[in-house]
């Protein structure tokens, strides 16, 4: 039998994940046929393969923790989180292309790597979910700091101030180590306006118990493009985007959220006037350049279908 490469193979999940998610057509954000002024789809493209060696440096951590030669608290989520942020830069002139996807997927390659798969190589995502919420609140300080560092290398816009320990204030390195501040501690300080570290907070469950039930059976039934695209209407209906709320405020994310839910009353991708309302969403949400882009949405959707691969999903 050839030899099975665990890490790679976590690694070779979630860089699907990421093609899969980018090549959609989901209105307001980059695709094939429509980018943004200075960042388009092949620069998301090479952020995809910048960060595959860092997912399977995460997996191989987890694999050490399941064999008892690390300590979770050794893994270094947030170094792994600021060198994938760094070689993405290094590889693409985009900008900020990942750093909300790079956030959820690092944990999720340790925890794959905490799990065993069947003999289909597949992962049970309720014992992957549990070493999750394992490796997530077992960070420490010094992964708070380098998370903050990868913030500083990405450079994301919308980081308006945060009313504790804000990324911004050149002090709040210090004050994670002096005031002994985990990672996971972090994400539950802002998990009220920011979707990402909601999932961090809550061991992802926008993501297992919304956004990857529905994907699973809209991919049973549909093209990718299809079950992407449905999937990421109904969770942008269902759940304001922190990213638009933050840049133009939480009453123009819950007006978009409304809009995502007229387009799937109408059928979505199902219908002839669904397809139609798609089109007009996606008009809507780039009339004002970046800022109301679903780009929380995006992040969610993106690991919701790591999820799907990890499960063993494929096209």
């Amino acid at each position: 039998m050839p030899y099975f490469d665990k890490a790679k193979h976590v690694s070779n999940c979630l860089q699907m994940a990421i093609l899969f998610e980018v090549t959609a057509n989901k209105p307001g954000n980059v695709n094939p046929a429509v980018g943004f002024e200075g960042t388009r789809v092949e620069h998301f493209l090479a952020s995809a393969v910048a960060a595959s060696a860092s997912f399977e440096a995460a997996a191989k951590r987890g694999i050490a923790v399941f064999e008892g030669k690390l300590q979770l608290s050794q893994v270094g989520m947030g170094e792994l989180m600021r060198d994938c942020v760094a070689d993405i830069g290094a590889w693409q002139s985009g900008g900020n292309t990942l750093l909300g996807t790079v956030m959820l997927f690092i944990p999720l390659a340790v925890a794959a790597g905490m799990t065993p798969l069947n003999e289909k190589r597949e992962f049970d995502l309720k014992q992957l979910r549990a070493n999750l919420k394992l490796a997530s609140e077992a960070t420490t300080p010094q992964d708070a700091v380098c998370l903050y560092e990868a913030i500083d290398i990405a450079q994301p816009s919308g980081l308006n101030e945060a009313p504790e320990l804000d990324v911004k204030n050149s002090q709040s390195k210090q004050r994670l180590l002096d005031e002994n501040v985990s990672l996971f501690e972090v994400m539950n300080l802002g998990r009220s306006y920011d979707d990402i570290s909601y999932e961090w907070a809550t061991t992802f469950a926008l993501c297992f118990d919304l956004a990857y039930q529905y994907l699973w059976g809209q991919l049973q039934t549909r093209s990718l493009n299809d079950a992407v695209v449905q999937s990421f209407l109904k969770l942008l209906a269902q759940r304001p985007d922190t990213f638009i709320a933050r840049k133009a405020g939480k009453e123009k994310a819950k007006q978009v959220a409304e809009d995502a839910a007229a387009v799937l009353r109408l059928g979505g991708v199902e219908t002839v006037q669904g397809r139609a309302a798609i089109g007009e969403l996606d008009r809507k949400l780039r009339q004002k350049g970046n800022s109301l882009n679903p780009g929380t949405t995006a992040d969610l959707t993106a690991a919701a279908l790591a999820l799907c691969t990890l499960r063993g999903y494929r096209p």
